[in-house]
């Protein structure tokens, strides 16, 4: 069953009308009442988190759509920036790769500050972009890096980066089929004697070679944080819930945890909306049902 169809389920469709409805009514109540202790905090959370990871960096829709910035603001900071598993570096880089997929770039400066502020080092935030490649293109990666090298030149940082690679051009197939093999087993060698042989160059040796040789042996960022943002970079794309079920199982295999996941849809959910949230999210609970 493919993870689109499970929100089209009778049981579904009524639980989510329930929720909207008890949403209605509850909003109308809360509506009229006087700002309690919970909004008070949300309110003041998101400013302390908005000053932390953004400084004195305002909305350009403070002015003409205040209301709308405000919601996004106590949503982003006054609640799922703090919520779950997640650490900062790994939501500012959430963040990042989310917004390459997407290629809404607007935010692409305001956000590669924003990882700077939260200790991200230029060589982390270089190579989870990198781990862009596979999934988007080179060129939306490319678009993002523009953007992300004119904060490095005003922040004063070297280009390039120092090098992360860790293959030749003898090794990146070997070395990039040892990675597929760290974190989906034996499936691998199944895949690659099931490929056709009009479609191996694809399937076997662009796949294992480049993503994986080429990208995932790379230092400056461990195999759990790679596996992570990759699921992220997918999920952004939607229809692609065939491939994020793999890297579903991919997460699990090298140690992230269902809630992990959970979180990271979360930090996305502001960014992508909810269809493609709900879709991954799907994907999750069919691969980690026990978790």
């Amino acid at each position: 069953m493919k993870c689109a169809r499970l929100f089209h389920a009778p049981s579904f469709l009524a639980a989510t009308l329930i929720a909207f409805s008890v949403m209605g009514t509850s909003g109308t109540a809360l509506a009229a009442a006087p700002k309690g202790e919970h909004s008070m905090n949300r309110i003041q959370t998101a400013e302390k988190n908005k000053q932390k990871f953004l400084g004195e960096t305002r909305s350009p829709l403070a002015e003409t759509d205040p209301e709308l910035a405000a919601m996004r603001e106590r949503l982003v900071y006054g609640e799922i920036a703090e919520r779950g598993t997640l650490n900062d570096k790994q939501r500012v880089l959430i963040a990042l790769v989310v917004l390459t997929a997407s290629q809404t770039l607007d935010e692409i400066k305001t956000h590669a500050n924003a990882a700077l502020r939260a200790g991200v080092s230029p060589v982390e935030i270089k190579e989870a972009l990198y781990q862009c490649a596979p999934y988007i293109g080179f060129p939306k990666t490319e678009s993002a890096l523009r953007l992300v090298n004119d904060v490095f030149v005003e922040k004063g940082v070297p280009l390039p980066v120092e090098s992360q690679a860790t293959v030749t051009e003898e090794s990146r197939f070997r070395d990039g089929v040892a990675v597929q093999k760290a974190i989906f087993g034996d499936a691998i060698d199944k895949m690659h004697a099931s490929a056709p042989e009009n479609q191996k160059d694809i399937m076997v040796t662009y796949l294992s070679a480049f993503c994986f040789g080429d990208i995932y042996t790379r230092k400056g960022l461990d195999l759990k944080t790679r596996e992570l943002l990759t699921f992220s970079v997918i999920s952004a794309l939607g229809g692609c819930e065939a491939q994020v079920k793999v890297h579903v199982q991919g997460n699990a295999n090298v140690g992230n945890s269902k809630q992990n996941l959970i979180d990271a849809l979360a930090q996305m959910l502001p960014y992508i909306g909810f269809p493609r949230t709900l879709n991954a999210l799907g994907c999750v609970n069919a691969v980690m049902q026990d978790s």
